[in-house]
């Protein structure tokens, strides 16, 4: 889902005409990114860390409309609040889950 949210947030300035050197289009280019590249990590060597990256990613995305002062475009707005939003509540959902882990084997210690 990660791979597939940080596409789409890179290309959103295209689909929504922003000009291409705000500070909304640059946050999603790099954002896009990088949501893309730890989410390929995460599928590709399944450990803590990239999900971990793909929180904090999610964290500032969410916030990235206040602190880079795009409110205003509702579009990119809307766009950055609702991929951090889902990125981050899957990142977690991926933490905890490699947190609980596959249940113990009985007979079976490591």
């Amino acid at each position: 889902m990660n791979l597939a949210l940080g596409a789409w947030l890179f290309f959103t300035p295209f689909f929504y005409g922003l000009n291409t050197l705000d500070a909304a289009a640059w946050n999603a280019y790099v954002l896009g990114t990088a949501v893309v590249v730890f989410a390929a990590w995460a599928l590709s060597q399944p450990s803590r860390w990239p999900e971990g990256i793909n929180l904090v990613l999610g964290a500032w995305l969410f916030f990235a409309p206040w602190l880079l002062g795009f409110t205003a475009v509702a579009a990119a707005a809307w766009n950055s609040w609702i991929i951090g939003l889902v990125v981050g509540v899957d990142a977690l959902w991926a933490l905890a889950a490699k947190r609980i882990g596959p249940p113990a084997m009985p007979g079976h210690s490591h």
